[in-house]
């Protein structure tokens, strides 16, 4: 790309992990999804509630300093990097079960022992997780603006997989599933541990405290804190998949929480049921902070398309639903808010009524140009706000911060409650990062070479690592065409919070139909067909994935073939060339529903299946046959023609220099 000036191979990524995600720190910068990871004694929710609003103050302050210092900073390259999520699982062949293994924190140490011993060349970054049958890998460093870095990522994956793969026991495999099957049910453990509903953090009737990781106080500080700030245990459900034989209630949960369980949904009580799910995330470095408040904007409606197209996860707690997609799940078991707060009581001990989890989708646009799209309620501090201002902060971005930061803190640690707000961002972080969205908004650190950044947090985990790569291609290129086009991709927010329900429902990429902005501005060669006015009255049209994807003639062009027209006048090798238009084959049949979504792949499995009863349950032994069908698929040893296709075979390659002798001459499968 020529929007900046592309810096040599810089070795960044050990930084840029621990600072593009802006999450906690383990000795030198580690990361999780959860937030930011500070090394120490964690306090106790009656400490850290006095603290919340020193940690506020603090935290503002942080900002607008080092918002003073880095506004100006330009010149920093695209980089961007992946990250997969993986659960292990453990297969008893004799019983044909298959549990989670809760080795996390055994395999994470040797995981990073060649980072600990040469992070600078390092392939590869290990990080816990929630679950303490997680673990979190991405490549060592960032990849940049070289076409050719779309052919690593796919090597680099298979690099993970295989590394990880080598510390595991007889019958473990380490898969990159959203969610485990029967998560929650009776002994998914291994070893085998007894949910305690009347002590411990989680309090669950079904996910015992033993499934959270065990190497970092600040998961099962989390989960306390937020059942505590709350006022009562977390509550998800998720409705049922109703079947010819499907009873109603499904089971006994609204007898153990009358009130709060629904007879007609999966139950789940406990933050381990959202956060112990695997996603694929993106993070991207922009060039500058216009740039970055620009694919922020721009990227955000793009998030209920990408959630629909990943779709991967139906069943929960061993039931088949009516949902295909983690988010709601996970909104619901971060969901700190008081009853107040949710609109269930008058105000009278806290400040404000919100809408939403801090688990969900944005609630505004960043850029200036796009405030008028801001057509929600923005609940905000106003004396954050009027402070924001005051320091120097234009009115969408210091909205922004004062949404954030309506939160109070759920972790705190006591060597980290006085800090030097000229120098230390932890507050902010603090706050930050625990806000988790569907697209996130970056400040560079301190004192780093790093700049300022968006994270892409909508979706789920694939299966294989050509579908992982896949997705996180077919995002990357649209970062480039967006800012080649100057695309506009924005439109109301409210119609964006839409599409994020609709995209969670049964079947949602074929079968529901999205709000999309009809002209983005795309050039007339692409689209040399008469475009409508900006303010034609059908300006937003509700569109299937395929016509968004893949184009609709006379309407929109399609975003593959948006992407097909810039990387026409792009330089690229052979091998680069063919790994693309294999990802982007996938995708485009994905939206066509040519090939399954992974959702649908595993209810046609289980709805197949000859144990079962048309009942909605998912059995040990259909559970067990579905992981050990879904391995053999990952592992390439079973055809999966209904979710991949045909043949897959990338021509992926981790060697850049080789990939750049190759001649454009060279066949393409």
């Amino acid at each position: 790309m020529n929007h900046c000036s592309y810096l040599k191979n810089l070795s960044l990524f050990r930084i840029l992990k621990g600072v593009v995600r802006s999450r906690f720190y383990i000795h030198k910068p580690q990361v999780a999804s959860m937030g930011l990871l500070t090394e120490g004694s964690p306090l106790s929710w009656e400490e850290t509630k006095v603290l919340a609003e020193h940690v506020r103050h603090h935290g503002i302050e942080q900002f607008i300093n080092l918002y003073d210092k880095l506004r100006d900073r330009t010149g920093d390259v695209l980089k961007w990097g992946d990250e997969v999520e993986y659960i292990i699982v453990k297969f008893d062949d004799k019983t044909q079960r298959a549990t989670v293994s809760l080795r996390a924190d055994e395999l994470l140490p040797k995981l990073q022992e060649k980072e600990q011993a040469d992070p600078q060349n390092v392939k590869s970054l290990w990080r816990p997780e929630y679950g303490a049958y997680m673990v979190e890998g991405t490549p060592g460093k960032p990849y940049g603006g070289l076409l050719a870095h779309f052919n690593i990522v796919e090597a680099n994956m298979r690099y993970r997989r295989a590394e990880a793969s080598t510390l595991l026991k007889d019958g473990e495999v380490i898969m990159s599933i959203t969610n485990f099957p029967r998560l929650g049910c009776p002994n998914f453990t291994s070893p085998p541990y007894t949910p305690t509903p009347d002590k411990g953090v989680t309090r669950s009737h079904f996910f015992p405290d033993e499934g959270i990781f065990p190497g970092h106080p600040r998961f099962k500080t989390l989960t306390s804190n937020i059942r505590k700030r709350r006022g009562e245990k977390v509550a998800i459900n998720i409705p049922i998949y109703r079947d010819k034989n499907t009873k109603i209630p499904i089971d006994d949960s609204h007898v153990l929480e009358p009130g709060v369980a629904q007879p007609d949904a999966v139950y789940m009580d406990a933050m381990g049921f959202g956060m112990g799910c695997c996603c694929l995330q993106l993070t991207f470095q922009a060039c500058c902070i216009t740039e970055a408040r620009t694919l922020y904007d721009q990227l955000a409606p793009l998030c209920p398309i990408m959630l629909a197209l990943s779709a991967a996860s139906p069943i929960y707690r061993g039931f088949l639903t009516d949902v295909d997609c983690r988010w709601n799940v996970i909104s619901a078991s971060v969901d700190c808010r008081t009853r107040e707060e949710r609109g269930h009581e008058p105000l009278k001990n806290n400040k404000f009524r919100i809408q939403k989890s801090r688990y969900d989708s944005i609630d505004s646009y960043l850029s200036p140009d796009h405030e008028k799209y801001n057509d929600i309620p923005i609940i905000h501090d106003e004396a954050i706000y009027r402070r924001l201002r005051e320091g120097g902060i234009d009115h969408p971005l210091a909205l922004h911060v004062a949404h954030l930061f309506i939160r109070d803190t759920v972790s705190l640690f006591t060597e980290r409650v006085h800090q030097d707000d000229a120098n230390d961002t932890d507050h902010f972080e603090n706050i930050q990062s625990t806000n988790w969205q569907t697209m996130r908004f970056k400040p560079p650190p301190p004192n780093s070479p790093i700049g300022w950044r968006v994270e892409f947090r909508p979706c789920e985990a694939q299966l294989t690592d050509f579908e992982n790569a896949a997705y996180v291609c077919f995002v990357v290129l649209l970062t480039r065409v967006i800012l080649s086009y100057q695309l506009n991709f924005v439109m109301p927010i409210s119609k964006v919070d839409e599409n994020m329900q609709r995209a969670q429902r049964r079947g949602a990429v074929l079968t529901q139909r999205f709000w999309w902005r009809r002209d983005v501005g795309a050039p007339r060669t692409v689209v040399p067909a008469h475009q409508p006015s900006p303010d034609a009255p059908d300006q937003y049209l509700e569109m299937t994935v395929q016509e968004i994807v893949n184009g609709k003639e006379g309407v929109f062009p399609g975003l593959i073939p948006l992407i097909d027209s810039y990387l026409s006048g792009m330089d690229v090798d052979a091998d680069t060339h063919c790994s693309v238009q294999q990802y982007l084959k996938l995708i485009q049949r994905r939206a066509a529903g040519e090939i399954h979504t992974m959702a649908t792949w595993m209810r046609e499995f289980v709805t197949t299946h000859p144990e079962y009863k048309n009942d909605s349950v998912v059995s040990e032994k259909i559970n067990y046959d579905l992981l050990k069908t879904a391995h053999g698929i990952q592992t390439g040893a079973i055809p999966a023609p209904t979710l991949l296709g045909g043949s897959i075979a990338s021509k992926t390659n981790e060697d850049i220099p080789k990939a750049f002798t190759k001649m454009m001459s060279k066949d393409c499968p």
